[in-house]
């Protein structure tokens, strides 16, 4: 079968009953279905964090997904999980074939770091257990690091399981991206009926507000048993980085949202659950497992010569939002000492652009890097959860991009759950700038219901603020190709998710040229 029907079957495959289906047709070399559990691959099989010879598998053993004590119906014990890697889709070519062991303290995620790959290399993977058999993933393996390799990826956030059908998910994964990065929110805290959108929910929430180990777990089988998601996961690797839902709604450090809602030793016990409870359900390797309250979420990988991807945490080490948080006018956030990265982050970014030899440096991070005024006129508004909160961390990180002559440099962003392309400009206070990078904001896959193609307010906000180039309302990713010339954006959207099953559209395409930076339309 080609690569192109793949996808399209991958893309079918992506629902909770694949495992059963396959198990049923598969070899008797895979054993009897276990009569002490039923299928157990509910939530589907992912991959990412690609290396020239590595590869992360995942999976996640749940026969009972919605459980409320998060266990996903698994006995408190543990359970050997074999994986098979090929290069073809009906597995006649095995390359390689091992166990792991999925333990109940890990929620019985299997991460297994493959590695002695080959390459640039297209690669198929399953998993079985107790005689079932999982659906079936496609992956690939960077470019080796001398490689001027082509890359295709999608950037995506925001998935509130409640405003929506997870379309977009599909289409992207029918785009058949060569990577998959999530900017953030993952998945969403509240409890059915907190986060309500005009016209009413979609559908709902499992569940309390998530605050225990078990709430995050139950959560995130909810967003993972559908299949429109699942089919994103099976279609290529993934990089994540978490923004603030997978915890609470803009937190900061250790700082909650409402401070009054929880003590700080009640507020560390969350964040710790959270935190295990987003590597038990991401793609990532053993590096990010989370020790307690923290997390090493921030690394680099690199695709061949191409792209260098810093993947930040604007969320662990970040101060306190100024002035209480929201938009408003606020002389605090330009204190030079206000951080969103951490001094030891930023240091390990700007260090990175001036060892980069890469054609394209990509930031992939969470909330809106360009300046952004919400007031025409005299004055100005900024949003204090943005970067616009932490004036001097930007001022410091774009100084160390334009010392490093470093070469291309794209910021990809979520969280804001609308997209924008926008210009970089060297002094966010000085129209007349220049120009030293580029920022493609992704909207949300779902938050928000439908929206719109434009929004009233709009207007007046893009003549204040120049170096915008463009904006849309709907709900979709970011689809970019990177070439040894140019950087081609697609910005995606499907113009419904209340029903499912909307085809998607192109709303706007631009063009970065080699050590040109800005957008130029296509």
């Amino acid at each position: 079968m080609s690569a192109s029907s793949f996808s399209r079957r991958a893309a079918l495959l992506g629902g909770a009953t694949a495992g059963l289906a396959v198990a049923a047709a598969g070899s008797t070399a895979w054993g009897t279905p276990s009569e002490k559990i039923s299928n157990p691959f509910t939530l589907g099989v992912a991959s990412g964090e690609p290396l020239p010879d590595s590869v992360v598998l995942w999976t996640r053993l749940a026969p009972k997904p919605l459980s409320d004590d998060g266990g996903g119906g698994m006995p408190n014990r543990e359970f050997e999980v074999e994986y098979e890697i090929a290069t073809d889709e009906n597995f006649r070519n095995v390359v390689q074939r091992d166990r792991d062991t999925a333990y109940p303290q890990e929620g019985h995620s299997i991460h297994i770091e493959a590695y002695d790959l080959e390459p640039e290399r297209e690669y198929f993977y399953r998993f079985r257990t107790e005689g079932y058999l999982s659906p079936v993933g496609r992956t690939r393996t960077a470019p080796e690091p001398d490689r001027l390799s082509p890359l295709t990826i999608a950037s995506v956030s925001c998935s509130q399981y409640e405003h929506g059908y997870f379309t977009a998910y599909r289409r992207l994964a029918e785009d058949r991206p060569d990577l998959v990065l999530h900017l953030g929110d993952y998945q969403y805290e509240y409890k059915k009926g907190d986060y309500v959108i005009p016209g009413g929910n979609v559908r709902d929430h499992v569940g309390p507000e998530t605050v225990t180990l078990a709430n995050y777990r139950q959560r995130y089988a909810q967003y993972k048993t559908d299949p429109d998601l699942q089919a994103a996961h099976a279609a290529a690797p993934w990089l994540t980085v978490f923004d603030d839902h997978e915890v609470e709604n803009n937190w900061a450090g250790f700082t909650p949202e409402e401070s009054d809602h929880a003590t700080p030793e009640e507020f560390r016990a969350r964040r710790a659950a959270a935190f295990q409870a987003y590597w038990e359900n991401m793609p990532l390797r053993r590096a990010q497992r989370p020790r307690g309250v923290d997390i090493q979420l921030y690394r680099r990988v690199r695709w061949g010569s191409m792209v260098d991807f810093h993947m930040l945490d604007t969320r662990q080490y970040r101060d306190d939002q100024a002035c209480g948080d929201g938009l408003k006018a606020c002389d605090e956030r330009l204190n030079p000492k206000r951080t969103i990265t951490g001094q030891r982050q930023q240091d390990w970014l700007i260090d990175g652009f001036h060892r980069s030899t890469a054609r394209w440096d990509v930031l992939g991070q969470q909330v809106f890097f360009a300046q952004l005024d919400f007031l025409p006129g005299i004055g100005e508004i900024t949003n204090m959860d943005a970067w616009d909160g932490y004036a001097a961390n930007r001022d410091r990180i774009i100084a160390g991009w334009t010392e490093s002559q470093a070469r291309n440099l794209v910021v990809l962003t979520g969280d804001v759950h609308t997209a924008w392309g926008c210009d970089i400009k060297e002094k966010w206070n000085d129209r007349g700038s220049r120009t030293v990078g580029t920022e493609l904001v992704s909207t949300s896959i779902t938050s928000g219901g439908d929206g719109s193609e434009w929004r009233p307010e709009t207007g007046p906000v893009l003549l204040e603020n120049p170096h915008i180039k463009f904006f849309n309302n709907r709900r979709g990713y970011v689809r970019t190709r990177f070439t040894a010339t140019e950087a081609h954006a697609d910005f995606r959207a499907v113009d419904t998710v209340r029903t499912p099953g909307a085809p998607v559209t192109t709303k706007g395409s631009f063009v970065i040229e080699d050590r040109n930076p800005g957008l130029q339309k296509s």
